[in-house]
C-alpha cells in the first residue's frame, strides 16, 4: 500500500491548500466591499475636476498652463499602477502587457520612455524589461494615501513642465464589476484636445467662461494640480478595488479546483485500495485451493 500512502499524502496536501485559498477568498471578499465604496466615492470628484479642467482649456485662452501645452520632446512618461501582492489572476499581466505595447509603439516612433511605478509588481516588471524607472512607491496597504502618491508622480510632472516630456500616460486597471476589470492606458498630460471637444459636444454647442478670484493664473494653476492628484488617486482606488475582486474570483476558482483534485485523488485511492484488497483475496483463495 505504498502507492495508497502516497496518494493519502497528496490528498492531505491539497486539502491544506484548499483551506488557505478559501481563507484568502473570504478575506478578499471582506476587503472588496470597502475598496469598492472608496473607489465609487472618489469617482464623482475626479470626473468633475476632469470636466472643469477641460472646460478651462477653452474658457481662458489668454493664460495657458504648461499642462495644456504640447511639448516637442522625444520622451514620454508612464505612471504604472499595479498591485503589491500577487494571486489576483491575470490582472497585473493584462495592464503590464498594455503598457509594454504602448512603449513599443512609442519607441518605434523614436520616442524614449521613463516610468513611475506604483505597486511592487509593476516596479519589478519594469526593472526586468530594462525600463527607466525614475521613482516608485510600494507597500501602499489597503487604503491609498495621496501624500504617498504625489511625491513619486511629481517627478514626471516637473519633467513635463520643463519640456522634457511630450506626454504623460496613466496606466491602471479600471473596475467594471466584480467579474470584469479592464486595463487602461490613458493620456494624463497634456490635457487632450479630443477630450475637450468630446466634453464640449456632450454639454452642447455653448462655450464656457468663468469668473476668477483672485486671478486666472492662480486658480488654473491650483486646479490643474488638483486635477492630476484626483486622477492619480482615482486610478489607485480603481486598481485596489479591481485587485480585491480579481483575487476573490481567483481564490474561488483555486478552491473549486482543489475540490476537484481531491475528488479525483480519492477516486484513484479507492481504486488502488480496492485492487490491493482484491489481490490479497486472490492470494488467500489460491493458497487455500493449493492446500
Amino acid at each position: 500500500m505504498a502507492a495508497g500512502k502516497e496518494i493519502r499524502g497528496k490528498i492531505k496536501s491539497v486539502e491544506n491548500t484548499k483551506k488557505i485559498t478559501k481563507a484568502m477568498e473570504m478575506v478578499a471578499a471582506s476587503k472588496m466591499r470597502k475598496a469598492q465604496d472608496r473607489m465609487r466615492a472618489a469617482r464623482p470628484y475626479s470626473e468633475k475636476v476632469r470636466n472643469i479642467a477641460s472646460h478651462l482649456g477653452q474658457a481662458n485662452p489668454e493664460y495657458v498652463h504648461t499642462f495644456m501645452k504640447t511639448n516637442d520632446a522625444k520622451s514620454a512618461g508612464f505612471i504604472v499602477v499595479s498591485t503589491d501582492k500577487g494571486l489576483c489572476g491575470g490582472m497585473n499581466t493584462n495592464v503590464l502587457r498594455a503598457v509594454t505595447q504602448k512603449i513599443k509603439d512609442l519607441q518605434s516612433q523614436g520616442v524614449s520612455t521613463q516610468a513611475v511605478a506604483i505597486g511592487n509588481k509593476g516596479f519589478g516588471f519594469l526593472n526586468r524589461v530594462g525600463a527607466k524607472v525614475v521613482s516608485h512607491v510600494t507597500q501602499l496597504g489597503d487604503t491609498p494615501h495621496l501624500e504617498k502618491l504625489i511625491g513619486p508622480v511629481k517627478v514626471l510632472l516637473d519633467a513635463y513642465s520643463k519640456g522634457e516630456l511630450n506626454a504623460v500616460y496613466l496606466c491602471y486597471t479600471r473596475f467594471i464589476n466584480t467579474m470584469k476589470q479592464e486595463p487602461v492606458v490613458e493620456q494624463l498630460l497634456p490635457l487632450s484636445s479630443e477630450k475637450m471637444k468630446h466634453d464640449t459636444a456632450a454639454a452642447g454647442s455653448h462655450g464656457w467662461d468663468y469668473i476668477y478670484e483672485p486671478d486666472a493664473q492662480t486658480v488654473i494653476d491650483e486646479l490643474l494640480v488638483r486635477y492630476v492628484e484626483a486622477l492619480v488617486y482615482q486610478a489607485v482606488a480603481e486598481n485596489m478595488a479591481s485587485e480585491q475582486s480579481a483575487r476573490m474570483v481567483a481564490m474561488k476558482a483555486a478552491t473549486d479546483n482543489a475540490g476537484n483534485v481531491i475528488a479525483e485523488l480519492k477516486l484513484v485511492y479507492n481504486k488502488t485500495r480496492q485492487a490491493a484488497i482484491t489481490k490479497e483475496l486472490s492470494e488467500i483463495v489460491a493458497g487455500a485451493a493449493a492446500v
